[in-house]
C-alpha cells in the first residue's frame, strides 16, 4: 500500500506535551493503495486507537511510523525511540533462544546491554516463559510469542509503542495483562500508544481518542465514543452466500501451513434468531497436518466476542490430514441463540497442538441476524443481552414447603406479619 501521510514523533527533555502530531505531505510506500494523513495529534501520555475495516490502511501506517515499510515519496519524521508489536515474530530470529532474542530486540530498539540486564528478569516475570527461556523461539507457540513479544516491547522504555491487533493470538488472561501494561505506559510514565484493534470494547476502554481509516484516509478523528459510533453506523452487512476470505489481511505471523479461503452459507439469509444455520467453511493445506480444527467467534456491534464455536469441543475429534489440499467442514446450529442484531465473525484454522501452523481472521465480515418465526416480541422491541440460551424450568407454586421469608417492609416502612408472610406465594425453580 503506498500512502499520503507525514509523522513526526517526539519526546524529549523539555519538549511540548504534544508528543506525536500528523500533516498533510504525500509519502508512498512499495506496496499497492494509498494512505493519505491528514493533520491530527496525539498527546503526550495518551493512547490513540486506530480503527477500521480489513484493508483500511491500518497496518501499513504502523509499520512506516515503526520503519519497517519505507515510504517511497514524502518522509516520516520520528523523534524519540519507538517499541513496536506489528505481527507475532517480527524482530525474532527463529533459530536464537528467548533470551538471546530479549538482547537483539533491545539492540534494535537502540538500548544498551546494561539497559536490557536491567529490565530483563521484568520481561521474563511479564511473559511467563521461564522455563523456556533457554529455548529457540521457532518451538514457541503463538501465544508464547506474543507473550515475549509484548514484554520486550512494553519494558524496554520506548518512547512510542505501536501496538497492532496481534493480542489476539493471546490468552484472554494475558490479554488482560497487555492492556493493563499499556493503560500504565501511557498514564505513569507519560509515553504515547498507537494501538490498532477491531474489539471496540478495548478501543473505547483503553483509548480517549481515536482515528477511523477508510480506505487509505482518515474518515474521522476525534473523541473515541463518537468515531466508534459513526464507524459502526457505516459498516456494510455482507449478505453474499460465499464471502471469501483468502485476501484478507492476517494481523498475525501462523506461517503458511494453512489459509482460509471462504465461507459458503447452506441455509437462508439473512439469519433469523432460533432458526437452524448451516455453512461451510474452505480452507487449504500446504502440506500434511495433524489435530485440525476449526473455532468462530462471533463479536457484538462493539467488537467484543460473546460466543465460541469449536469444531472439536463436543467429541475432541481433530482430524488429521495426509497431503495438501483444499479441503472443506460443514457447521451447524440447530437454533440460532443470538439476539436480532449485527455481529461480525472471528475464523481460526490450525492444528491445535503445534506452533506457529494456523490461520486467523478477525472480524472477517459482518453478518446481519433478524427475528425468527419464534422469537418472542420481547426480544425485538427491548435492549436484553445478546445469547439466548434454551434451558427447562419448572415452577412448584402450590406443593411448595412453607418456610421461613425475608421480611420486606411494607408501605410506609412496617415490616408484614408473619400471618400475612406466609400467605405470600413461594416460587421454586429448578433448571436443567
Amino acid at each position: 500500500m503506498s500512502c499520503d501521510m507525514s509523522c513526526s514523533a517526539w519526546r524529549a527533555k523539555g519538549s511540548p506535551s504534544s508528543v506525536a502530531g500528523m500533516r498533510r505531505e504525500t509519502v508512498k510506500s512499495k506496496n499497492s493503495g494509498r494512505l493519505r494523513m491528514s493533520t491530527s495529534r496525539s498527546r503526550r501520555g495518551e493512547v490513540l486507537g486506530i480503527i477500521g475495516r480489513n484493508g483500511a490502511g491500518k497496518s501499513t501506517l504502523l509499520k512506516i511510523l515503526s520503519r519497517i515499510t519505507e515510504p517511497t515519496e514524502g518522509r516520516v519524521q520520528l523523534r524519540g525511540r519507538v517499541g513496536s508489536l506489528l505481527e507475532v515474530g517480527t524482530g525474532f530470529h527463529p533459530e536464537l533462544t528467548g533470551r538471546e532474542n530479549i538482547f537483539l530486540n533491545g539492540a534494535i530498539f537502540g538500548m544498551a546491554r546494561r539497559e536490557i540486564i536491567k529490565k530483563f528478569h521484568e520481561i521474563v516475570d511479564f511473559a511467563g516463559v521461564e522455563r523456556f527461556l533457554d529455548t529457540p523461539v521457532k518451538h514457541y507457540s503463538s501465544g508464547m510469542y506474543a507473550r515475549l513479544a509484548f514484554a520486550v516491547a512494553a519494558h524496554l522504555e520506548p518512547d512510542i509503542l505501536v501496538v497492532d491487533e496481534v493480542l489476539a493470538v493471546g490468552d484472554a488472561q494475558f490479554q488482560q495483562k497487555c492492556l493493563g501494561k499499556m493503560d500504565e505506559v501511557s498514564r505513569r510514565e507519560g509515553r504515547t500508544v498507537l494501538f490498532v484493534s477491531h474489539n471496540m470494547g478495548v478501543i473505547q476502554k483503553l483509548c480517549p481518542t481515536s482515528i477511523w481509516l477508510d480506505r487509505g484516509s482518515i474518515r474521522q478523528y476525534g473523541s473515541t465514543d463518537t468515531v466508534i459510533k459513526s464507524y459502526l453506523s457505516q459498516r456494510a452487512l455482507n449478505r453474499d452466500r460465499i464471502v471469501k476470505l483468502e485476501k484478507l489481511p492476517r494481523p498475525h505471523f501462523g506461517g503458511n501451513e494453512f489459509r482460509l479461503i471462504a465461507v459458503e452459507w447452506l441455509c437462508d439469509l439473512p439469519l433469523r434468531h432460533g432458526e437452524e444455520v448451516k455453512a461451510r467453511i474452505l480452507f487449504q493445506t500446504r502440506n500434511p497436518v495433524e489435530n485440525v480444527a476449526i473455532w468462530l467467534g462471533v463479536c457484538d456491534p462493539g467488537g467484543i466476542q460473546i460466543l465460541t464455536y469449536d469444531s472439536d469441543l463436543s467429541d475432541l475429534y481433530r482430524p488429521n490430514l495426509p497431503q495438501a489440499g483444499v479441503y472443506a467442514v460443514d457447521f451447524k446450529i440447530d437454533a440460532l441463540p443470538l439476539h436480532p442484531d449485527t455481529y461480525s465473525l472471528d475464523i481460526f484454522c490450525g492444528a491445535r497442538d503445534v506452533s506457529g501452523r494456523f490461520d486467523f481472521v478477525p472480524a472477517s465480515f459482518q453478518f446481519e441476524v433478524l427475528p425468527g418465526s419464534t422469537t418472542p416480541d420481547f426480544l425485538c422491541s427491548d435492549h436484553w443481552p445478546s445469547v439466548h440460551l434454551k434451558s427447562r424450568w419448572e415452577w412448584n407454586l402450590s406443593d411448595a414447603e412453607p418456610g421461613p421469608l425475608i421480611p420486606t417492609p411494607a408501605v410506609g416502612g412496617k415490616a408484614p406479619t408473619r400471618t400475612e408472610a406466609s400467605h405470600r406465594d413461594r416460587i421454586a425453580v429448578r433448571t436443567d
